[in-house]
This record gives structure tokens, C-alpha cells and sequence, in this order.
């Protein structure tokens, strides 16, 4: 009860900045987002994921960033919990698919996580909160050129919730799920301007092709607010492929 409470919460509390973007500055873009995740288990405990992650603009086509990701999960018990710590390194082209500009921002990312799984009957809750550090690589403004070193941006702290739920058993290993989910997050530090900073609602499908490989192609509303005011609205094409290799002795 408490949990369905909660997620209750959440949802409310994640469509309030697109209710509030209704009368503001709005930019309206859309891109299409591929993902491998390679996951790596050690033991029973311990696991090993690797990302890559590649974002880009429809039209005009135009690459709007690129990321690699690499974490570290160890299960608590068998209570659902699990800890993760990573770090990311992304290239951040410019968020104007039309601008001449060519420059590539970097951008450093350690985080550490808390997930866990909920399974009610048939229905499957996977919650994750996450806190990272963001350092931006320094720019030199008048070259439009990067200049040395890295300087400290923000802490942002997200929250996602995850449904799925399956409609189609094909065989024993092989399942078709409805897969739906909200992401929050939100900043802090002494450079930030706002607090809020995005949201994402998900709606696709899961595909369990074996238990070592599963597809997910999904509809992504991100809203995402802009550093020189307004907000990106942003509809998204998610395809994502999950991968686990198991070693074998």
C-alpha cells in the first residue's frame, strides 16, 4: 500500500513542469536514442554494466551526444535491494541540430545507486535513485574552442520508476512485456540556476528473446529545462539492447 502511495506521489509530481511549460519558451525537438548494455555477472552478488549510448537529431539529422557508462552492482540479500557505484564520460554536442557550431563538450559523471524490485502478482516495480557529480570540461568562449581541465557543475539526484508487465508468453524463455515509466531529477550545487531540470515519461515494449538477450523499443516525452531559460520538449524513439553474458568455466 505504501508503495502504490508513493508512486502515486511521484506521478503527480512529475507532471507538474510540463503542466508549468504550458505558457513558457518552448523548443520542440526529435531524436532517436540506440543503447547496449552489456551486463557482466561476477557471482551471485556481484555484476559488472557497460553502456553505450548514442543520441541524435531526426531532422535536420545531427548528433546530439554520445555517452559510455560503466558501474558496479552488488545485491543486498534477497530482499529486492541493490547498490551500484560508476562512472560515465558523455560528448555533448550542440542541443541546436542546426547550429554551425561543431564543438563537442566532454563531461565527467561518478554516481552512486539504490534500486529496488518490487514483483505484485504479474506486475514488476523497479525503482532506482541515483545521485551524481557533473564536471564540465572548460571552454574557452572566445576561440569556441575546449580549453584545459574540468571544473565542478552540479549534484543531480534522479528517480525513475519502472513497470512491466507481460502480454505474450511465446515459449518458456521467450516473453513479450508492456513497459512503461517516469524519471525525475533534480539539481543542487552553487552554480545551479534551477532545481528542476528533466523529466522523462516512457511507453514501449520488452522483448525476452533468452535469458542472456532482450530488446526494448519505447515513445519517450523528455522535458528538459534550458540553461538560458525555457525548456526543450522533446519526443524520443528508445531502442535499447540488453545483453548479459554469463561466464562459464
Amino acid at each position: 500500500m505504501k508503495a502504490i502511495t508513493y508512486t502515486s506521489i511521484f506521478i503527480f509530481l512529475s507532471f507538474l513542469p510540463q503542466a508549468s511549460i504550458a505558457q513558457k519558451d518552448v523548443t520542440h525537438q526529435q531524436l532517436i536514442w540506440y543503447g547496449y548494455f552489456l551486463t557482466l555477472p561476477i557471482d551471485d552478488n556481484w555484476s559488472v554494466v557497460a553502456e553505450v549510448k548514442e543520441r541524435h537529431f531526426v531532422h535536420p539529422f545531427a548528433q546530439h551526444q554520445l555517452s559510455l557508462r560503466t558501474h558496479i552492482h552488488r545485491k543486498l540479500g534477497a530482499n529486492g535491494w541493490e547498490a551500484s557505484a560508476g562512472f560515465a564520460t558523455f560528448y555533448q554536442s550542440p542541443n541546436n541540430p542546426k547550429s554551425e557550431l561543431d564543438l563537442v563538450e566532454p563531461e565527467l559523471r561518478p554516481h552512486m545507486e539504490m534500486a529496488y524490485r518490487q514483483t505484485l502478482k504479474k506486475l514488476t516495480l523497479d525503482h532506482r535513485y541515483r545521485a551524481e557529480a557533473r564536471y564540465f570540461h572548460k571552454l574557452n568562449l572566445e576561440e569556441t574552442k575546449l580549453a584545459q581541465g574540468y571544473f565542478f557543475g552540479s549534484f543531480r539526484f534522479r528517480y525513475r520508476i519502472m513497470a512491466s508487465y507481460p502480454i505474450w508468453k511465446i515459449n518458456e524463455n521467450q516473453i513479450l512485456k508492456v513497459i512503461a515509466g517516469d524519471e525525475l531529477m533534480v539539481q543542487a550545487g552553487q552554480r545551479v540556476r534551477y532545481v528542476f531540470d528533466q523529466n522523462r515519461l516512457i511507453l514501449g515494449l520488452g522483448l525476452a528473446i533468452s535469458p542472456e538477450l532482450n530488446l526494448e523499443l519505447a515513445y519517450q516525452k523528455w522535458i528538459n529545462q534550458r540553461q538560458t531559460g525555457g525548456y526543450y520538449n522533446r519526443d524520443v524513439l528508445r531502442l535499447t539492447v540488453n545483453h548479459k553474458v554469463f561466464l562459464r568455466n
